[in-house]
């Protein structure tokens, strides 16, 4: 079997993330060795590989539910945006520069349709099947001529595609037909059928509709998935899904000890794997909440100051908000607060930065006695270290290079000697994403944290996050196995979209 599959979407947030990983779960399950792969990823959420390349975590995700260690091969190109205009460009896990979108979609996507269906036949000759998700909608017609994500790669590497709907949103048949009706001829022969996400209440009653979908596409619906709480991984800026994550909803268990720990992060511009407090989330008993006025910090036991693509930005941000002076006046008060990779960075006390907002010397927050300067090389990696007496483990993105110049040391080696990151009081920054994972050292951190901030919490003993995604993604896995037709949609990786599918007009314009 060399099988293969594109997820598409009617729109974006449809749900392609979830039932990609969902499908790989499935399949993995039957004995099937089996790949994610997404050709082009736009997305703040990325992920450093053991070999030491960026991707998107929504493919790192996806690569779990495969039981298998993501690589560069499953997302060969991911998009960081910096701004309104413009993103770096990361190919084959390296940074290669920054391009506008006009000068993206202009001329270099095109020229990078080799690269990555080459990275998808390595693929697909190293596993049994490989499922592949799209990006926005296949039917975005301005973009047609240069895609490489969607009906591109379905055509380029001969995939059939599945239409996710999301009908939680309405006008799911419409998004349905007017997806299809808006491909060319040759783009409609690859597309197999449909999939409904987010249905909430009877199917029977949704039948007759799935009936007159069949009669005038001439195409078969897979499935229709139930609404379900919490079903989302780590996808790929959708703040509100990872709001609404299984991580944070399954935390329904009462606090061991007498008091809740309120977490406040600051919802810093271009936020950048802001899945880090995921894990916090994880813990009975931690509220979580994002935040943007100064207000929202004063009942908080935690701040945490996230990564961001713009670091300067979001110094000038906080500042603006007035959430720089209350960020101060709680480290004047010993009240705790925790800076992640660019958040990290922006509690030092100034930045050379020559490369990301080209600004200089800017001065920073002063909490922390750090200095960056910012590299043209990035940094990735997948450290390991000690901390708080646990060890802990965590990855890191980051152009900054900081010069620690006093307090104490967060995170050390084995002997001792400092890897990452700075303390003073109750005021901590690393670069290490990733590094609440690790669940001794989150714990031995949450109660540092209850303590300096006066409360009676005890972080739970059992709390496994590991075992918490692995959780999430069985549950993703149950869904395409109890609600799709699993023989049809193996039927359909396995030989291809059906033969003699009819054209819908009026086709793509010419």
């Amino acid at each position: 079997m060399s099988g293969g599959l594109l997820v598409a979407g009617t729109t974006s947030d449809a749900g392609k993330s979830v039932v990609t990983a969902g499908i790989c779960r499935w399949l993995v399950r039957q004995g099937v060795k089996v790949a994610p792969f997404k050709a082009q990823n736009m997305s703040l959420n990325s992920f450093v590989t053991r070999e030491g390349a960026e991707i998107g975590r929504a493919q790192a995700m996806q690569a779990q539910a495969c039981r298998i260690e993501p690589t560069a091969l499953m997302n060969p190109v991911l998009l960081k945006p910096g701004g309104e205009q413009s993103s770096q460009v990361v190919l084959l896990g390296r940074p290669v520069g920054e391009l506008s979108a006009r000068g993206y979609h202009g001329g270099r996507q095109q020229k990078l349709l080799g690269t990555v269906l080459d990275c998808l036949a390595e693929l697909r000759s190293t596993y049994d099947a490989v499922i592949c998700e799209g990006a926005g909608s296949p039917a975005e017609i301005n973009l047609r001529r240069t895609d490489i994500v969607n009906m591109g790669i379905a055509r380029g590497a001969r995939l059939p595609v599945l239409v996710v709907g999301d009908i939680d949103r309405g006008g799911v048949f419409a998004s349905f037909f007017g997806t299809l009706a808006l491909l060319s001829r040759e783009d409609q022969e690859l597309v197999a059928g449909f999939l409904v996400n987010k249905f909430r209440g009877d199917v029977s009653l949704l039948e007759p509709g799935l009936d007159m979908l069949h009669g005038l596409t001439g195409r078969s619906t897979y499935g229709v998935l139930p609404f379900r709480h919490g079903l989302g991984i780590d996808e790929e800026d959708g703040l509100r899904v990872s709001l609404r994550g299984a991580v944070r909803e399954s935390t329904v268990a009462p606090p061991v000890g007498e008091d809740v720990l309120r977490v406040a992060v600051c919802a810093v511009p271009l936020m950048s794997n802001f899945t880090d407090v995921d894990a916090l989330a994880a813990e009975p008993g931690v509220v979580v909440r994002f935040v943007d006025r100064p207000e929202e910090l004063t009942d908080a036991d935690l701040v945490v100051v996230p990564g961001t693509r713009g670091t300067v930005r979001a110094l000038e941000w906080l500042r603006e908000r007035g959430l720089a002076r209350a960020l101060a006046s709680r480290a004047a008060q010993g009240r705790p607060v925790l800076g992640i990779c660019g958040g990290f960075q922006l509690l030092g006390e100034h930045i050379e930065d020559d490369v990301e907002s080209r600004r200089g010397h800017v001065d920073g927050l002063g909490l922390l006695p750090v200095r960056v300067r910012f590299a043209r090389e990035k940094t990735l990696a997948r450290p390991r270290g000690e901390a708080l007496g646990e060890r802990v483990e965590g990855y890191e993105i980051h152009h900054g290079v900081a010069e620690v110049t006093g307090g104490e040391g967060f995170i050390s080696d084995d002997g001792g000697h400092s890897l990452d990151g700075c303390r003073v009081g109750a005021v901590w920054g690393t670069h290490w994403h990733g590094s609440l994972e690790s669940d001794g050292f989150r714990r031995a951190f949450l109660r540092e944290v209850a303590a300096a901030a006066g409360r009676r919490f005890v972080p739970a003993p059992d709390t496994s996050f590991a075992a918490l995604r692995e959780e999430q993604l069985d549950r993703l896995g149950d869904l395409i196995e109890q609600h799709a037709d699993t023989d049809a949609l193996w039927r359909l990786i396995e030989s291809g979209a059906p033969q003699g599918l009819p054209f819908i007009p009026p086709g793509a314009p010419a």
